[in-house]
C-alpha cells in the first residue's frame, strides 16, 4: 500500500465540495426489461435538476433483482449518458467472487468510486470476518470505495468498530449511512473525519453538511431532485439550511418512496412509464390516483 487514506480521498472529486447523488430507478419496461432510452431521459431531467452526480445499481436501482451480467449491462449504459454528472456504482453482492467481478468491471467503466454492501445473505457475522471480506475488496479495488450502511434491509450494520479496522486502507474513500438514525451519523461523521460520509436520507442533509459530511446519496431524490438540490444550492451560497431543509421535508412527505409509486409519478411527470420487476407489482388503480395526486401537490409546492 502506497497511498494514504488521505490521497486516496484525493482520488475523487468530493473533497472540492459536498454533492448530491440520487440513486437512480432502473427504468423496466412491462416485460421486465431494462430500458434504455428511459434511462437515458431520467438522466437528463435529473441534471437539468441539479443534480451532481448518480449511484448506479443502488438499493432504489432493484440491484438484486438483476443478474452480474445486466448489471455490467446497465452502468455500461447508464454511463453513455452521464453527461456532466459524476458516476458512483454499487457493487454488492452476497459472495465475495462476484463483488470482486462487478467492481473491477465499474473501475474499466470509468465510474469515479464504488459502493459496496457487505455480504447481506447471513446476519450477524463476526466482525473479523467481515474485516476479511471488505479487505479483500478493498486489495483489489482500483477506485475509491465506500461502504453501504443500510441494516435496515441488509441485516448487516457498518460498525464503527469495524470501521476503525478498515480506516486505514489506502482505498477506503468513504460511507454512506442510510441507517437514517442522525446519532449514527454523528457518529460517523466525528469518529473518521477523514472518510467522506454521504447520508443516505434526505432529512439529514442540513445536518450532514453543517457537520463536515461529503454530501448525501438519496433514492427519491429521483423525483424530487430540485428540492433537494436546494439545500446544496443554499449551503454553497452561505445560506442558512432551516428554510430549504424545511421545504424539502415538506417535499419527501408528498414524494412516496416505495419503487412502483416513483416509477409512476416520473410517468407523471413526463417520462415515460417504467415498471419494477418481481416482486414489486404494478400499482393498483387506487394507488395510481393517490399517486397522481401527489405528483400534482409536489407540483404545488415547488
Amino acid at each position: 500500500m502506497t497511498l494514504s487514506a488521505t490521497a486516496a480521498a484525493a482520488t475523487t472529486k468530493s473533497g472540492a465540495h459536498p454533492r448530491f447523488f440520487v440513486a437512480a430507478l432502473t427504468p423496466v419496461s412491462r416485460q421486465g426489461q431494462f430500458d434504455e432510452s428511459i434511462a437515458r431521459d431520467l438522466l437528463a431531467m435529473l441534471r437539468h435538476n441539479g443534480v451532481d452526480g448518480i449511484v448506479v445499481m443502488g438499493t432504489t436501482g432493484e440491484f438484486s433483482s438483476f443478474t452480474v451480467a445486466e448489471r455490467r449491462k446497465i452502468l455500461e449504459s447508464m454511463m453513455r449518458s452521464k453527461g456532466t454528472m459524476d458516476f458512483f456504482c454499487h457493487v454488492g453482492c452476497t459472495n465475495l467472487p462476484d463483488t470482486l467481478d462487478l467492481l473491477s468491471h465499474a473501475a474499466d467503466s470509468g465510474v469515479e468510486a464504488a459502493l459496496v454492501l457487505p455480504p447481506f445473505y447471513y446476519k450477524n457475522p463476526r466482525v473479523d470476518g467481515l474485516e476479511r471480506f471488505f479487505t479483500s475488496v478493498l486489495d483489489a479495488a482500483k477506485v475509491p470505495v465506500l461502504l453501504y450502511h443500510i441494516p435496515a434491509v441488509s441485516g448487516v450494520p457498518i460498525t464503527p468498530d469495524l470501521l476503525r479496522r478498515l480506516s486505514g486502507h489506502p482505498r477506503l474513500h468513504g460511507l454512506k449511512d442510510s441507517s437514517g438514525n442522525p446519532e449514527t451519523l454523528m457518529t460517523f461523521l466525528k469518529e473518521f473525519p477523514k472518510l467522506k460520509v454521504f447520508t443516505g436520507s434526505p432529512k439529514l442533509i442540513a445536518t450532514t453538511l453543517q457537520n463536515g459530511g461529503a454530501g448525501a446519496i438519496t433514492g427519491n431524490g429521483n423525483v424530487i431532485p430540485a428540492q433537494t438540490a436546494a439545500v446544496f444550492k443554499a449551503f454553497r451560497g452561505g445560506k442558512d439550511l432551516a428554510a430549504s431543509q424545511e421545504h424539502l421535508n415538506r417535499a419527501i412527505g408528498i414524494s412516496g418512496g416505495d419503487l412502483p409509486t416513483m416509477k409512476f409519478m416520473l410517468g407523471q411527470m413526463g417520462l415515460n412509464a417504467s415498471y419494477c420487476r418481481l416482486p414489486f407489482l404494478p400499482l393498483t388503480a387506487a394507488e395510481e390516483a393517490d399517486a397522481r395526486a401527489r405528483v400534482t401537490k409536489l407540483k404545488e409546492l415547488a
